[in-house]
């Protein structure tokens, strides 16, 4: 009986200790940089997102990730190899992630502006996004940014930019530190532009009518500047937003494709290292 009892132990299939134990690293390391961008970029790290679908949204990427990268030869990786892996896959899918947020943020800005402006910047709440008090200006205009980033497809875009950096960037190769952080500065310069190209016509607007309102108070000191020039103020910056919709929504298409050009840039830069 033990000759027969050795011959069918043998025989049984299984899934050899070393293999699966190389196979879960790499599905460990290949998923840093995607869980990384899904954590840092607008909408799909957003508060309001439940965690369960996030978590469900990552591990289908990871598993089209997964069978293309190249397996990593898990035997041969030290200890102090693997921290500056985990460290560099970090890094590229935090950049990537941070630069859309700050692109997005414009939005945020430039919503903020007009509220203090219009006098509206007592009108806050908690902001779904970041989780943070913000006027209530600011929250529709990021919400009608994030409308329009998902009606032109451009989440499906930078996802296809992220699955493409494995190809350009494969996993342990290390990231061009300089490309990464000139990414974020430049897109932290340019969210000042373009929020000041958003709030332009609002805010120029309403200073113009704050302009009236203190000549009218200052020939007539006996009206009451609160009673008398903060309602004009509120329906003229009312009367704006309602005019200039269709402006802030091609305003929030050129935002969304400097985004996505943004991050097009800074794939190229890892590209040619």
């Amino acid at each position: 009986m033990l000759p027969l009892i050795g011959v069918t132990t043998e025989a049984l299939p299984g899934i050899e200790l070393q293999w699966l134990t190389g196979f879960l690293v790499h599905l460990l390391l290949s998923s840093i940089r995607l869980a990384a961008f899904l954590l840092s970029a607008p909408a799909f790290g957003a508060r309001w997102l439940p965690l369960q679908a996030r978590i469900m949204m990552t591990f289908m990427l990871i598993a089209i990730v997964v069978l293309r990268v190249p397996p990593i030869d898990v035997a041969s990786l030290e200890a102090l190899e693997v921290i500056m892996i985990i460290m560099a896959e970090a890094a590229v899918g935090l950049t990537a992630g941070l630069t859309l947020t700050v692109w997005f943020s414009a939005a945020l800005l430039a919503g903020e502006k007009i509220a203090t402006s219009a006098g509206l910047g007592f009108a806050a709440q908690l902001d779904p996004q970041t989780g943070a008090q913000s006027p209530v200006v600011s929250q529709l205009l990021y919400l009608f940014l994030t409308v329009v980033f998902f009606s032109i497809n451009g989440h499906l875009i930078v996802l296809g930019m992220m699955l493409m950096s494995y190809e350009i960037l494969p996993v342990g190769a290390m990231p061009p530190i300089p490309v990464l952080l000139q990414s974020v500065i430049e897109a932290a310069g340019a969210m000042f532009f373009a929020a000041t190209l958003v709030m332009m016509p609002v805010v120029v607007v309403l200073i113009m009518v704050n302009a009236a309102i203190g000549l009218i108070t200052r020939s007539a000191p006996q009206l009451n500047l609160f009673s008398f020039g903060f309602p004009i103020s509120l329906l003229a910056a009312f009367f704006m937003l309602f005019v200039s919709v269709g402006a802030l929504g091609e305003a929030s298409v050129n935002l969304v494709n400097a985004a996505v050009e943004s991050l097009e840039i800074m794939m190229e830069g890892l590209a040619n290292g």
